[in-house]
This record gives C-alpha cells, sequence and structure tokens, in this order.
C-alpha cells in the first residue's frame, strides 16, 4: 500500500503551493538579444559584441536567482453583510505574499455590481507586497439599491525577479453583500377587518377584556368586581359593570405582483420602478403591522409564486428583508397559469395587493378575491412617469392608450368593488382601510 501512493514532492511537504511562474515578454527579449549579440561576436569574431551581451546575460542571471516558489493569495473582505439603501459599503481587496522574496508589482482588477457604487472599483490597482506580509486595497462606497449584490470576483497578477517572470492570473470568488431597501415611515388607522387572535392591539367585535368600551350592561355571575360602574349602579339601584371589546392581533397577506416591471430604476435617490416601489412599500408595511403585534405573510403572484409562513416579532421583520431580496420580475413569457385565489388566503386575513395593474391577469385575481369575500385591498404601484417597453416613433401614442386601458381596468376593479389606492407612503391606506373595516362589519353573504 505504500508503494501506491505518490512520493510527496519536497515544496508540497514545505506547505508552498505548487509554481504558477511564467516568463514574461522581458525575459524574452533578453534572451533573443543576448542570443543574438553572441552568435554574432563568435561569427565575426568580434570580443565587443560578446561584451555588449555579458550584462544582459548577467543581469538576468542574478534576477533569476531567487525565484518566488508560491502563488499569491487573494481575498475580498465586504465588510457588513448586510447594509441599507443609501448605507455605506466598506469593501477590501488583500494581497498576501506567503513567500520569502518581494513582489516587485502586483495588479489587482476587481468587478462589482452597477448598484455598488464603490471608489475607483473599475480601475486596476497596482501595489507591492513584502515577504512574509499582506496588502489591503479599500474600496468604500454606497448601496445604490436593494437586493443581493457582488464584490468581486477579483484577480491579480504578479511580476517578480526584476519582470523577469509573472504569475498566472489568481482569481477569488465574489463576496455577496445584501442591501435591504429603505422603508418610508408608514402608519396607518387602528381599523382592521377581521381579527382572529387571541391577543393584540386591534380592537375586535366580540366582547372580552380589551380597553375598548362597548357599552354598559347589568351584573352578571363572573364578572369582576374592578368592571363595576359605580355611577350607574347607584342611579339604578342596579349593579351594572362596563363591558369591553377584546383586542386581537390581525392577519395581514401582503401579495407581490411580480408579472413584470415597469419603469427605469434610478437606484435610492433616483426614480423608482414599479419592483422598487413594490419592495419598499411592502417592507414599510410589515413593519408597521409587526411592531403592533400583528401577523404577516408575503406571497408573489408570478412564475416563482413564492410564499412566507405568517408570523409575528422581530425575527420575522428580518425574514421579510430577507425574502425581499429575491423578488424578481417576470418578463410575461413564462410558461404556465398564475392562480392565486381565496384558497390561498384565510378569511379573516387583510390582503393587500401591490400591484401596477398592467396585466390583465392580476385584475382578474383582484375580482376573484374580492368576489369570494376576502378583504382585499390593492396598492397601485405604477411610477407616474411609467411606459411601455420599447421605443420607437410610436412611442408617445401607445404610452397614451396603454394609459387609456390600465384606466379601463381600474374603472372596472372598482366596479366589482375592490379598493385601489395608490402608495403615496404613510397614511395613503387610512382611507381604504376604514371603508375596509366599515364593509366587514356589515353582514356578508355566502
Amino acid at each position: 500500500m505504500r508503494a501506491a501512493v505518490p512520493p510527496i514532492e519536497s515544496s508540497a511537504a514545505e506547505g508552498w503551493a505548487a509554481p504558477a511562474w511564467v516568463p514574461t515578454r522581458a525575459l524574452g527579449r533578453t534572451v533573443l538579444l543576448t542570443g543574438v549579440l553572441l552568435v554574432l561576436g563568435v561569427a565575426l569574431g568580434r570580443v565587443d559584441l560578446v561584451l555588449l551581451a555579458a550584462p544582459f546575460a548577467i543581469g538576468a542571471a542574478v534576477a533569476l536567482r531567487r525565484m518566488p516558489r508560491s502563488a499569491p493569495e487573494l481575498s475580498i473582505e465586504a465588510g457588513q453583510d448586510h447594509v441599507v439603501e443609501g448605507g455605506e459599503v466598506t469593501a477590501s481587496v488583500t494581497v498576501t505574499n506567503p513567500d520569502v522574496i518581494a513582489y516587485d508589482l502586483v495588479v489587482v482588477r476587481t468587478r462589482t455590481s452597477t448598484w455598488l457604487r464603490l471608489a475607483d472599483s473599475d480601475r486596476p490597482f497596482a501595489v507591492s507586497v513584502a515577504p512574509d506580509r499582506w496588502t489591503a486595497i479599500e474600496l468604500p462606497g454606497t448601496a445604490r439599491r436593494w437586493g443581493r449584490h457582488d464584490v468581486g470576483p477579483a484577480a491579480a497578477r504578479v511580476a517578480a525577479c526584476g519582470g523577469l517572470l509573472a504569475c498566472r492570473p489568481v482569481l477569488v470568488e465574489a463576496e455577496g453583500v445584501r442591501v435591504y431597501p429603505e422603508t418610508e415611515p408608514f402608519a396607518a388607522v387602528e381599523a382592521m377587518p377581521a381579527a382572529a387572535g387571541l391577543v393584540g392591539n386591534h380592537r375586535s367585535r366580540r366582547p372580552g377584556e380589551g380597553g375598548e368600551l362597548a357599552g354598559v350592561r347589568p351584573f352578571a355571575p363572573g364578572d369582576r368586581l374592578r368592571r363595576i360602574d359605580w355611577r350607574v349602579s347607584l342611579r339604578t339601584r342596579d349593579l351594572h359593570v362596563a363591558s369591553t371589546l377584546s383586542d386581537r392581533d390581525a392577519e395581514v397577506l401582503l401579495l407581490l405582483d411580480v408579472l413584470g416591471e415597469a419603469g427605469a430604476s434610478g437606484g435610492v435617490k433616483g426614480k423608482a420602478s414599479v419592483l422598487d416601489t413594490t419592495v419598499r412599500a411592502a417592507a414599510a408595511i410589515a413593519e408597521h403591522y409587526l411592531q403592533r403585534g400583528d401577523r404577516v405573510s408575503l406571497a408573489e403572484y408570478g412564475s416563482s409564486a413564492r410564499r412566507l409562513r405568517p408570523a409575528t416579532g422581530r425575527r420575522q421583520y428580518l425574514t421579510v428583508l430577507e425574502w425581499l431580496l429575491d423578488v424578481r420580475a417576470g418578463t410575461g413569457q413564462e410558461p404556465g397559469e398564475y392562480t392565486f385565489g381565496a384558497h390561498n388566503v384565510s378569511p379573516d386575513a387583510l390582503v393587500v395587493v401591490l400591484t401596477p395593474l398592467v396585466d390583465p391577469r392580476a385584475a382578474d385575481m383582484l375580482a376573484g378575491l374580492v368576489q369570494s369575500g376576502r378583504f382585499t385591498l390593492a396598492v397601485d404601484t405604477l411610477p407616474a412617469d411609467a411606459a411601455p417597453a420599447g421605443h420607437s416613433q410610436w412611442t408617445a401614442l401607445a404610452t397614451r392608450l396603454w394609459r387609456m386601458e390600465r384606466e379601463n381596468v381600474l374603472g372596472r376593479l372598482r366596479e366589482h368593488g375592490v379598493p385601489v389606492v395608490t402608495w403615496a407612503g404613510a397614511g395613503s391606506l387610512d382611507l381604504v382601510l376604514r371603508d375596509v373595516a366599515r364593509l366587514a362589519s356589515a353582514p356578508r353573504g355566502h
């Protein structure tokens, strides 16, 4: 068995990497010039040509006397693995020289995502690295848009022995950076169409131990003494208690329409596309209701049909942010039908559909949810300056027709009782939530 094991090379035994050095053009020109001068000197019998070739030969021999034995090591550090849109990104590329011979020159080139604006990331860097030392190249910058972005991959090429030898390019894989969407301050009224849990911050229609006064009624066995209304009891000569409505938590389903994209994204400080508005609005709404103790779930209406189960608390909020990083818009050419109906929604859940309403399938889905008796609210995420894809001499006319067709869709949805509101940040859903809660208190047919 020992004979079957290949012998260990001395370089590997000492912990060195296999040599990856190749001659450069400078070494080729040196060898060529030296050889030509020597041949001509011997052929013509001229000693001066031989003496002229001697410095080139001696210089190359001296430079190659100590050749590096190992390749450089390259690594990428992205600092914090998650930031918020507009936040600072502290990335760096580190070049390590594990050899005992200094590198004359190290040229490093890295590639980064277009949504990470890093300083001087589009140009090569030239550094020198001492033996058994490392050199870091700092790449500070800002994150311009939400999502998962990469710093890298990076490549380094090293010159040694006076530029006569060069290492083959050393590559390193990219390092990911998670950029969370920027959430605008959002607030909504307390009105909710239904409350399903046992505890929470929303007023329900059921009597119980809560903070909302429902009325005064005669005392009954089992009532607590602290609930006695003494003013009414003294006036009527009978014990009366103040009855309250129970506080319940609500379930909110955020349904993201990802059938297509419209508008151009300009990053956190520029114009917002449909996907930008959808993701940022979803993060703001989820943060608001999760802070109030409600249960929030998310789902996609598109080819992927991803879903996030309902939960509450800060852990759910972090899970929501991670889930939103993978939201991608479809091209509209994916095969198959997208089905999302009442069977996917809890009867007591408030469904907030974030949609640009440019695809007829989204309008049909909304009408089906409302007709099934689900509490549904449509949030329009189409930017004001959005236009259909493609540019031609008919673009202006096509945009007008596209807008007119979309207005017809909005009108038909309102006729079916689908409340539609344009996303405008904090307070944009108040009036519609009040209407939905008022309709929920009325008797519903089955």
